[in-house]
């Protein structure tokens, strides 16, 4: 079953037909919010809003174990993450829609794997934190659908609440980051210590601090009208990605 997380700008989704809602409780505490089943064009979905049905959870406070351990085991085999991002890469202003391929962690004390107290040590291999079958899927419902989505982008994971600094955000760069965030991380590791695939797909709503538009402050006030928009467009991409 194809799970769906949604991000800022994506408490519920407006195509998924619901035939109900439950509360799971899991060995890492409660998830974020009830579990939503339904159909989009007859196909099994469960959704999951990561920041709560009210947006009421920041992002390091989002119980992310709690909320993969939950859609695992309610039968998810798939997760497709919507996340709000700002754009560094100079191609990559508000409104872009990125299916990234690389995540970079700059985030710190979040409960980051389920592999606590193992005897013997495990590891897992993170070479390529995202399911390539998933990104192409994704890419190619975008392509059938006529909504342009970019192919590629390293994922910079910051702590939050906060916004960065301009210096913060050159240093990102240097890195080689394209794209910043505050939740990627570890929920796209956590999904794979329980082998579930997992793809992103990443709403561009600013420019990052010093860049574009956001040059002297990052416009807080246009991030809800630009969301407004992309969304609608997401959902055309997840209900042509689960058509295919």
């Amino acid at each position: 079953m194809l799970a769906i997380i949604g991000g800022t700008g994506l408490t519920q989704l407006a195509n998924l037909d619901v035939s109900r809602r439950q509360v799971v409780r899991t060995p890492y505490g409660e998830p974020s919010g009830p579990l939503t089943f339904g159909a989009i064009r007859g196909v099994p979905v469960v959704f999951l809003a990561r920041h709560g049905y009210g947006h009421t959870i920041p992002p390091h406070q989002v119980n992310y174990r709690a909320n993969l351990w939950a859609l695992k085991e309610q039968g998810a085999g798939d997760i497709v993450s919507v996340v709000s991002v700002g754009g560094i890469r100079t191609d990559l202003g508000p409104g872009r829609i990125v299916v990234p391929h690389q995540v970079i962690d700059y985030t710190c004390g979040r409960m980051n794997t389920f592999f606590e107290n193992e005897a013997p040590v495990k590891h897992i291999d993170f070479t390529e934190p995202y399911t390539d079958e998933l990104r192409n899927r994704l890419l190619a419902a975008a392509k059938a659908c006529g909504e342009a989505a970019v192919d590629g982008a390293v994922y910079a994971a910051t702590q939050g609440p906060r916004l960065e600094t301009a210096a913060e955000i050159d240093r990102l760069e240097r890195d080689g980051a394209d794209i910043v965030g505050m939740t990627g991380m570890p929920e796209a590791t956590l999904a794979r210590e329980i082998e579930l695939a997992y793809a992103a797909i990443a709403v561009v709503v600013n420019h990052a601090a010093g860049r574009g538009a956001s040059v002297r402050g990052v416009p807080l006030q246009r991030i809800e009208e630009v969301l407004k928009d992309a969304v609608g467009r997401v959902r055309k991409i997840i209900e042509a990605f689960v058509a295919a």
